[in-house]
């Protein structure tokens, strides 16, 4: 009897663990971000049926000097129409503490960056990330943007 519910609990246990992640991808970073590098994720054909949510997900460390982070993000679709936008994300807090979750120096972000898109389209999309950070007064942007170790997407099937 005791056997029988210890392996219901581990089942009840991996059954809550799952998330209703399509596709998770990520690339890590040498502890900077360079400015002129575009971090680049080809997407499956996904199912034209269903709506998904899309993230970026970047996990920076204290050596990030920043309290947001401006990004330029363009989804490419099979048949070359491509949508472009230029994203602000919160970082930190006014105090100073990083929103990110995670123990230690180590945050991961999971940021927002579209919501209910359809994949209609046969063929592969693509992800282009890159940075536009720029220090206050400045027009170059930030050279090596420390801090950030690894840059990332995550598609989500939409539940609403």
């Amino acid at each position: 009897m005791n056997r029988t519910y210890s392996v219901l609990w581990i089942l009840i246990f991996f059954i809550s663990c799952t998330t209703n992640d399509q596709i998770s991808k990520n690339r890590s970073m040498p502890g900077y971000w360079d400015k002129d590098e575009v971090v680049e994720f080809t997407i499956p054909q996904m199912d034209t049926l269903k709506k998904y949510d899309l993230f970026i997900n970047i996990r920076n460390t204290n050596d990030y000097r920043f309290n947001n982070l401006f990004l330029i993000v363009s989804l490419e679709f099979p048949h070359g129409k491509t949508i472009t936008d230029t994203l602000e994300y919160r970082m930190a807090s006014p105090d100073g503490k990083w929103l990110g979750k995670g123990l230690g120096s180590v945050k991961d972000n999971k940021l927002w960056y579209k919501e209910g898109v359809s994949f209609f389209e046969n063929g592969e999309y693509k992800i282009s990330i890159r940075h536009a950070v720029r220090n206050n007064g400045e027009l170059d942007g930030v050279t090596q943007l420390e801090g950030i170790t690894d840059v990332g997407i995550s598609i989500e099937e939409n539940t609403n």
